[in-house]
């Protein structure tokens, strides 16, 4: 739940007790006696100005709930949005790779993550300025933005690298995903011709062991990234992992 909502909700029961509060500090004023047979009583004797109040109270203080969570969630999107590409950061990502992965482990689906790097970005760089980086690194997200599934996830960690969470998606099916990717982006038209190199890391959905490390996956990922520059570049490199301390062979 969204925090405008249990913002909203919380506020809402809270402010139940502001007229019986108001009514017991109106009894103080008049007398000594205020027990609370006594306030219920003078409730049960004026109730529809009591559930008028109440009611509008709970109103009030709904909405001023409603506006403080919707402020706290802006906050909390603005602190794990990349500013440049407007996808995830990397803290935004992280979080969102542990709940994926708690989640797969409980449905025992399969789980794949892809580690992308821009290719030859310190030459755009160099060669045309930060802000033709800048300009590149854009473009890049947008493609992959265009290519997202409805339950799939994209970040960029960090200077020139990307990353992606493809849920219930096994090994094959990321290659095939990861592979289009890399196609759209080689064919897009732009100012400076980019690639991408892409690494792989699945983790099985048979594996129900408790202990998954996000990390080791994103380090499985990057490491079949790396391997997909040694190649070349501008390709794919996939990884079949099961959150272990080590990665399998690379396969493809």
């Amino acid at each position: 739940m969204q925090r405008r909502f249990s913002y909203a909700l919380t506020a809402g029961v809270l402010s139940s007790g502001a007229p019986a509060g108001l009514l017991g500090i109106r009894l103080a004023r008049r007398e000594d006696d205020i027990s609370l047979r006594h306030l219920s009583s003078e409730i049960a004797a004026d109730r529809t100005a009591y559930m008028y109040i109440g009611g509008a109270t709970a109103i009030i203080f709904a909405v001023f709930g409603y506006v403080l969570g919707r402020h706290a969630d802006q906050l909390a999107e603005l602190s794990e949005t990349d500013v440049l590409t407007q996808l995830l950061n990397a803290r935004g990502f992280s979080s969102r790779l542990r709940a994926e992965i708690r989640r797969a482990k409980r449905y025992r689906e399969p789980l794949s993550v892809l580690f992308l790097d821009v290719d030859g970005l310190k030459a755009i760089n160099d060669r045309h300025g930060h802000r033709a980086g800048s300009d590149a690194l854009r473009e890049v997200a947008n493609v992959i933005r265009t290519e997202l599934r409805a339950t799939d996830t994209a970040a960029r960690w960090g200077g020139d690298e990307f990353t992606l969470i493809a849920p219930n998606t096994l090994r094959d099916e990321a290659v095939l995903f990861a592979e289009r990717i890399r196609e759209r982006i080689a064919e897009h038209q732009c100012q400076w011709p980019t690639t991408v190199s892409i690494g792989i890391a699945t983790l099985d959905g048979a594996d129900t062991r408790a202990n998954v490390d996000p990390h080791a996956l994103l380090r499985d990922a990057d490491a079949a990234m790396y391997e997909a520059k040694r190649r070349g570049k501008n390709t794919v490199v996939a990884v079949q992992t099961y959150g272990a301390a080590e990665a399998a062979p690379l396969l493809s």
